[in-house]
Formats: structure tokens, sequence, C-alpha cells
């Protein structure tokens, strides 16, 4: 009896003691991995969720930054210029609010250009482009802005037409959007595409109205001539590049003339702002070129770089016009280096960037351009002229270098105060670090599907022999005698004539109807007078290419028998 309450008793108890102890044990373990597996869950989903949608975004921001890289490149060099307009404007005196305001719907025209998924919206952007440009080249109110205005205007409407026809070409298809008919469409819609991106981009013969633009403010010309509307017909033909399946050697010539023109106007030129127009010619003559000889991605590459130092270039030239009270003759800013020694250091970076100077931010898609365009099937002709548009790109940037840093005419008299540290060299020293930069960067962070560039040594080193005779070429037009620079000058700085050309109806109404109206005298005007002022005029010319240079009868001999013989 006493062993069987002994058993049941120590059975009851193990019995107590094993459920108290499971039970405790069990919900102990139970709240513990629940609460445990709870908060690991929550912060494992949280955690989960946090670094989900953060990649999320951050790929999807990277995704439009690269897809929409030039419109990212394009707002941020709109900012450096809105930053250096907000203190140059307004130290002017003119009213910095309506010029903003004009500035911001040139960018807006320009953001619906890049990002428009159809013809009409283009159009839209590509219009806007043309008349807030017009507004901002004749914000000045003088005679000579309404004139740059005008002609800046109308030829840049007549490209227009060739967008009109095109929209009109797709409607046959039903719909704007041109992403979806690619492959239906025929090679005149492209014909029209061409003739728009010359107009706007200033190639020959549409070339006048680009110098001419010059009368808008240095911020204007600063982003026309760097990410917006010279660069517009660039970046509309590499969207449409894809589409083409024409000989594109015609083209190409064209190209290759315009930048044989523009550099060659450019070392005759002493307006600073002209100049550096003229210069910013020549590289869409490049990027056009490298364009047709199917280099699509170079051109792109370039066009980034060339925005870069060519709207650090417009800058830092309307700081040097600024303290030298509105002159823009550099002839009269000799030794400018003394008074603004950081504004003429970055300026003379952005100028040896132009012209390809090595390791800036130009020489890495100047010099793989160039690589490409020797191994491509062209022909003798089309190489040495390719060649003298690159030593004359670096002729006219060691001229800008000589009349500012080497040149001791200066007239002193007409500097404001001397350099100081304000919002317009913040904005050039951002921009003087992305010259230097900025090539490599792009070279290390993006593919550019280049094939493999296998080229001889003395070809290799090539186009850096051509930059040095061009900096050779460019000192030795200093010492010229001035009777034989002024044969070359009445030539080249007019653009071989192309702004007569582009008033040529204007002004053959203009002389029939005074000419009908003086009928008195027609006769004489047309025959013996009109004769003999034509041929003294030649004689004239020819007496003083007679009188010039030795040295230069014997490089254009040289040139010319390299060429031809």
């Amino acid at each position: 009896m006493f062993f069987f309450f002994f058993f049941f008793f120590f059975f009851f108890f193990f019995f107590f003691f094993f459920f108290f102890f499971f039970f405790f044990f069990f919900f102990f373990f139970f709240f513990f991995f629940f609460f445990f597996f709870f908060y690991f869950f929550f912060f494992f989903f949280f955690f989960f969720f946090f670094f989900f949608f953060f990649f999320f975004f951050f790929f999807l921001f990277f995704f439009f930054f690269f897809f929409f890289f030039f419109f990212f490149f394009f707002l941020f060099i709109s900012s450096m210029v809105v930053l250096y307009s907000s203190e140059y404007m307004g130290s002017y005196g003119f009213s910095s609010t309506r010029f903003l305001f004009l500035v911001l719907l040139f960018i807006l025209s320009m953001v619906l250009m890049v990002i428009s998924p159809n013809l009409l919206s283009i159009l839209l952007g590509w219009d806007g482009l043309g008349m807030v440009s017009y507004c901002l080249v004749i914000y000045y109110n003088s005679l000579s802005s309404f004139i740059s205005g005008m002609i800046t205007c109308l030829t840049n409407r007549l490209g227009d037409i060739g967008i009109l026809i095109s929209i009109c070409w797709v409607m046959s298809y039903g719909s704007w959007h041109f992403m979806f008919y690619l492959d239906f469409y025929s090679n005149y819609l492209f014909y029209m595409m061409i003739i728009s991106c010359f107009t706007k981009s200033a190639q020959i013969p549409f070339s006048s109205w680009l110098p001419a633009a010059m009368a808008a403010p240095t911020p204007v010309s600063s982003l026309v001539h760097s990410s917006t509307l010279v660069t517009a017909g660039v970046y509309l033909l590499i969207r449409f590049f894809h589409q083409f399946n024409f000989n594109n050697y015609y083209f190409l010539f064209l190209s290759l003339m315009t930048m044989f023109m523009s550099s060659f106007c450019a070392n005759y030129e002493f307006d600073l702002k002209k100049i550096i127009a003229l210069s910013t010619l020549s590289q869409l003559g490049l990027m056009m070129s490298s364009l047709f000889l199917g280099l699509v991605n170079l051109s792109f590459y370039h066009l980034l770089s060339h925005a870069i130092f060519k709207s650090l270039l417009f800058l830092c030239a309307g700081i040097m016009i600024y303290y030298m009270n509105n002159n823009q003759d550099i002839r009269m800013m000799g030794l400018v280096s003394n008074l603004l020694p950081f504004t003429t250091s970055c300026f003379n970076i952005s100028s040896l960037a132009l012209c390809g100077f090595p390791f800036l931010s130009g020489f890495y898609s100047k010099d793989m351009i160039v690589e490409l365009m020797l191994m491509s099937y062209l022909n003798f002709f089309l190489f040495i002229l390719f060649y003298l548009c690159l030593g004359l790109t670096a002729c006219y940037s060691i001229r800008l270098f000589y009349y500012s840093v080497i040149f001791k005419n200066n007239q002193s008299s007409l500097c404001l105060v001397h350099e100081n540290f304000n919002l317009m060299n913040c904005s050039i020293f951002v921009l003087t670090f992305f010259s230097v930069f900025f090539g490599c960067l792009i070279m290390w962070l993006f593919s550019l599907d280049l094939s493999f560039i296998i080229l001889p040594f003395y070809l290799k080193l090539s186009s850096i022999i051509f930059v040095m005779m061009g900096f050779w070429l460019g000192f030795e037009l200093f010492f010229m005698k001035s009777y034989f620079k002024m044969v070359y000058y009445y030539l080249f700085s007019n653009m071989w004539m192309m702004y007569s050309y582009s008033c040529f109806l204007y002004n053959f109404l203009y002389w029939y109807s005074y000419n009908y109206s003086s009928s008195t005298n027609w006769g004489e005007f047309y025959g013996s007078y009109g004769i003999s002022f034509y041929l003294m005029s030649i004689s004239s010319i020819f007496q003083n290419y007679m009188l010039g240079n030795m040295k230069m009868f014997l490089l254009s001999f040289m040139i010319w028998f390299i060429i031809f013989i």
C-alpha cells in the first residue's frame, strides 16, 4: 500500500513537474520563437523592401539617366549658364527676370525636342527653339540685333519645311509616332530630315546665320552653341541615322567643307565671339562628318564633350568682354592674363580642349574619330581635307592664346576692375573641372562598341603632328605682311561670301529695281565703266598676292602638290 501510494505520488509529481516544465518551456519557447521570428521577419521584410525599393529606384534613376543622358547633361549646362546669367545680366542693368523667362522657355523647347517620341512634338520643340532664339538675339534692341535675329529666324524657318513635309509623309501611315513605322519609311523622308538638320546645325549652304546669332547676350550664345540650338540638328540626325540606307559621301563632303571653311575663316576674324562661333561651326562639321562615316557613338560622344568646353569658352569670353568694357576685338586684349589670370587660364584650357590637345576632354573623342577615319575607305582628297581642318583648328586656338597671353597691345584704360571671385567664376570653375576630366570619365564609364584599331606608328602620331603643324602655322600668321593678310581677310571673314549668297534674292531684287529706276545710266554701269571697274579690282588682288610672303606661296604650292600629285 505504501509502495502504491509512493508510486502514485511519484508518478503524479513527475507528471505534474513534467507537464509544468513542458508547458512552461513550450510557452516560453513559443513566445520566444514567435517574437524572435516576428522581429526577424519584420526586420527581414523591412530591409528587403527597403533595399528592393532602393535598388529599384536606383536602377530606375540610372536607366533614365543613361536613356536621357543628353537631357540630364543639357540641364547641367543650363544650370551653370543660368547661375552665370544671374550676375552677368544683372550687372548690365537689363531686366534679368525677362531674360530668365526667355532662357527657361528656350530650355523647355529643347527638352521637348529631346524627349519627344513623335514628329509633331519634335516640331513644337523645334519651332520653339527658333522663335525663342529670335527673341533672345534681338534682346538688346539695336539695329544690328534686329537684322541678325531676322536672318537667324528666317534661315531656321527654311529648315522647318523639311520637318513639315516629314509630318505630312508620316500621316500617310496613320500615326505621328515614327518609332512604330521605321521599317516602312522611304529615303525621301530622311532627305527632308537631313535638310532640316543641316539648316539647324548651320552646315553649308546654311552657315551664314550662325555668326549673325552672336548679337545675342553671351550666356545665350553659350547655351545656343554648346547644347541647344545648333546641336539639335546633330542630335536629331543621330536619332534617325540607323534608318539611313543610302550613300552618305555627298553629305560627308558638305560637312568636311563646312569644317574647312569655318576653320579657315576663324583664322582671319578679330571678333572674339565670332571666332568662337566659327569654332562651333567647325566642330559641328566634325560631328556631321563622323556621323556620315557611320561613327554614331563617337559623334554623340564628341557632342557631349564639345558642349562642356564650348560653354566654358563662351562664358570665359563673356567675362573678358565684361571687364574690357564691351570690347570684343582680340587685338585690344593683349596681356589680359595679367588682369584676369583665372579666367584666362580657364579660357585657354577650353581652347586647348577644343583643338584636341592630349588628355583634355576633346582629345579622346577627336583622336578616336581621326583613327577610325584612317581605317575607313576614303579617298586621298578627303584625308587631306580632314587633316587640314584638324591643323586649322589648332591654328586659331593658338591664335587666341597668343592674343590673350603673349600679345602686348592692350587698351588698359578700357578695363573696369581687376578680377574677383563671384558667381560667374564659380560656374566657369565647375565647367573647367569637367573640361579636363569629362572625356576620360566617359571613356571609362561607357562602352562605345568600337572595333579594334590597327594603325602604323606614323599614322597613330599623324593627328598630333598636324595639331603641332597647326600651332606653327598659327604663329606664322602673326608675322605675315599686313597687306597680304588683308587679301585673305576680305575673302574669309565673310565666310566665302556666304552671307551674300543667303541674301542673294533680296539683293538681286533691290539692285534690279534700283537700276530700273535709274535707267538713264544703265548702259554705262553694265558697259565700259563696269568692265574697267572689275578688271581693276581683280588686278589689285593679284598685285597684293605678288607682294606677299614667299613662305605662304611655298606652303600653298606644297599643299596643292600633295593633293594633286
